[in-house]
């Protein structure tokens, strides 16, 4: 069989000032081919020297097979370089099946440094196709996965216009990096750019919404659309405090109080006082306030200190 490519040569993704993401010594060549068992060694056995090699071995009657395929390929091309994979197909070489004792398809190998050193048998969701991979190469970072993190760092530098930037360049790569998409969200609320970020939004599937980087950016454009209104001034601040004070019972004006704290950039008051509203009365207006508390959680992130410390009080007030 000869060595024909399934996908051309590995392309470089450029970000922000020109510069190539940074990544590990990529093959020479095209990164998926067809082998058989007369060009092993070589496919395979020689050039999982330079780089990571996977091996699939196929059949067209496997019904999993071409799915399988499908997802390597993917995850493979993403990867930039990093590895490459070998399509296999065992009943055309049923020598090199049976050296490698594979007794059932589809059968995944992966070597390195000349050698066997993971596999697994049968059709794996993508998920643990990426654990796979990761394993496979370590700390190495694909073009995407260091222009995603160069993307990242411009939205923790409050840079909106390069970070929006790079996700777009990622996404015009390729649109299927949903983490991208949630980036690009974000990146256009930073810029202030909330026509556009909606737009965006409005564009994406269900599916793709509840994804969690996108869904964390829908909740920080919702955020920010009603921030735009509930932003006040010091002395208004002041009356919403004392009115609350004085009337703690008044949960429209706390919840008002609650979106004027956020709108002015003071986070963990906004959380102080919607748990605060919680635990007076759980139900109010169709749980108004804990549903504003668990978007204001998705917009700060999982990992994010407020987020956990508000969640362990919340819990505490629902289970009490």
């Amino acid at each position: 069989m000869n060595q024909d490519a399934n996908q051309g040569g590995q392309s470089k993704l450029i970000i922000e000032g020109g510069a190539t993401a940074p990544t590990a010594s990529a093959p020479q060549g095209p990164l998926i081919i067809q082998s058989d068992e007369n060009n092993f060694v070589r496919d395979v056995i020689e050039a999982s020297n330079n780089v990571p090699v996977i091996v699939d071995f196929w059949a067209p009657e496997a019904a999993s097979s071409e799915a399988l395929g499908a997802a390597l390929e993917k995850i493979v091309t993403r990867a930039g370089g990093l590895l490459r994979l070998v399509k296999i197909n065992a009943n055309e070489n049923r020598g090199l099946a049976q050296q490698l004792r594979i007794q059932s398809i589809p059968t995944v190998y992966a070597f390195k440094d000349g050698k066997p050193v993971d596999a697994f048998q049968g059709a794996l969701p993508e998920s643990q196709l990426q654990a796979f991979i990761d394993k496979l190469i370590g700390d190495a970072k694909s073009p995407i996965d260091a222009a995603m993190d160069a993307g990242n760092q411009a939205l923790a530098a409050g840079d909106g216009g390069a970070a929006e930037d790079i996700f777009m360049q990622i996404l015009s790569h390729d649109e299927t990096v949903i983490a991208a998409l949630g980036g690009l969200v974000r990146a256009q609320v930073l810029s202030g750019n909330l026509e556009g970020a909606r737009e965006t939004v409005s564009a994406l599937d269900d599916k793709t919404k509840l994804n969690t980087d996108v869904a964390g950016a829908i909740a920080v454009l919702e955020l920010a659309e009603e921030s735009s209104a509930a932003a006040v001034g010091n002395d208004e601040m002041n009356t919403l405090v004392a009115k609350v004070q004085s009337n703690p019972k008044d949960m429209d004006t706390g919840l008002e109080l609650a979106l004027a704290y956020y709108a002015n950039n003071n986070t963990e008051a906004a959380i102080n006082q919607l748990l605060e509203m919680i635990s007076k009365n759980k139900k109010w207006n169709e749980a108004a306030a804990r549903k504003q508390l668990i978007k204001i959680f998705d917009a700060l992130g999982g990992t994010n200190p407020l987020t956990i410390e508000g969640r362990q009080k919340l819990s505490i007030i629902l289970f009490s």
